[in-house]
């Protein structure tokens, strides 16, 4: 029997929940590997972790609390990473939110945590690729809904594709104009800008960006200093940038510099 399959299960779990930040996102299979157990042993030592809050536990496998999600993520899984400051910066959203604005929302967590914060507004007319929002709006709020994009991404409840309509009368392609977007992004740096992981929704982003008066990007400040894979834009870009905690002094004067205003909670903590 080798040493692993010896140890103590709570040192098992404390090395599992180590694996696990370390990679930040790992499968079952791999686990068991590692560790040479088996496959329902790691499963039980997830399950528990997730439970004490050390871990997320997702199909097949786990995440930590500090990972940025996969592209195929689920959104219930990528729901529960720091569901606190998500639900800070989504209420500060909703204070730029009039009754009667029009609006982009993009998919993603953080924006679908600003939609809970906008049941007391009203005549809302919202276009959206997030595929979450339709169940979740307040019918109340909500004048018009329409649901952009074309390709459905299942797991992270998003349809990707051009931001546009068509007149079903004239077959001719309707401008579509916003007050304000509220977009959510995968990274935030001085240099590089707004970046995420997927390139076709970058561009899409880009596009509602384009599309409206004013931009808000809605991030936490885990995303901060990082650069990803698609660009989306330079930092002016956005009119706003709504986070849980001040950015670090690099990034802070970068944002002043490119007019972007900073809107945290006062405790900066996301509380």
């Amino acid at each position: 029997m080798s040493e692993t399959a010896q140890r103590l299960p709570a040192g098992r779990k404390a090395e599992v929940a180590s694996a696990v930040s370390e990679l930040g996102q790992v499968t079952v299979t791999e686990l068991a590997d590692r560790f040479a157990v088996s496959v329902d042993t790691i499963r039980r030592d997830l399950d528990q972790l997730d439970a004490e809050g050390l871990v997320i536990r997702t199909r097949g496998g786990a995440m930590s609390l500090s990972a940025v999600p996969w592209h195929d993520t689920g959104l219930d899984d990528r729901s529960r990473l720091r569901p606190t400051e998500k639900d800070a910066i989504g209420q500060l959203a909703g204070t730029l939110v009039p009754d009667g604005a029009v609006l982009f929302i993009n998919a993603g967590t953080t924006t679908l945590a600003a939609v809970r914060h906008l049941s007391r507004r009203r005549e809302l007319i919202i276009a959206t690729n997030n595929l979450r929002i339709p169940l979740e709006i307040s019918p109340d709020c909500c004048r018009d809904l329409y649901v952009l994009g074309g390709q459905v991404r299942l797991s992270g409840a998003v349809a990707i594709g051009p931001v546009t309509f068509t007149n079903p009368l004239t077959g001719t392609e309707v401008d579509i104009r916003v007050d304000l977007a509220l977009l959510g992004v995968g990274a935030v740096d001085a240099e590089n800008g707004f970046s995420t992981s997927n390139l076709s929704e970058a561009s899409m982003i880009a596009e509602m960006a384009a599309r409206a008066k004013k931009v808000a990007v809605l991030a936490d400040s885990t995303k901060f200093g990082k650069s990803l894979f698609a660009a989306i834009g330079g930092l002016s870009m956005a009119d706003y940038l709504i986070t849980n905690a001040a950015p670090d002094r690099l990034l802070a004067e970068a944002l002043k510099a490119h007019n972007v205003e900073v809107l945290y909670p006062s405790d900066g903590d996301g509380s």
